[in-house]
């Protein structure tokens, strides 16, 4: 599988990294954390470790360590704005629940 990204996402994160002025891509990530285990990462990286598995998306590349990727493998970033709040979204599909405040997940 993979991950991808929507046009929206992929407009937003362009905007960061020309506005940062360098980067290589966006790391998506996850880390322990929450009441249900899990919790994604977002980060700009500047240099590729060993274990990175590269999506690209148009002129965009998407880095996920080989120890995240089982838990994300097959995600959609997306970016969506809802009344006051803006935000990415992570449309994954091995989520089996998530807390109740949203900011984690359980595989």
């Amino acid at each position: 599988m993979a991950i991808t990204m929507t046009q929206a996402a992929a407009e937003r994160v362009r905007t960061f990294l020309h506005n940062r002025g360098k980067g290589v891509g966006l790391r998506l990530g996850v880390k322990t954390t929450g009441c249900s285990g899990l919790a994604y990462v977002l980060e700009f990286v500047d240099e590729l470790n060993e274990d990175d598995q590269v999506f690209e998306h148009d002129d965009l590349k998407i880095i996920v360590d080989g120890k995240s990727l089982v838990y994300i493998d097959g995600t959609e970033l997306d970016f969506a704005k809802e009344g006051l709040n803006e935000g990415f979204k992570f449309n994954n599909p091995n989520v089996n629940g998530e807390c109740g405040c949203g900011e984690s997940f359980t595989v």
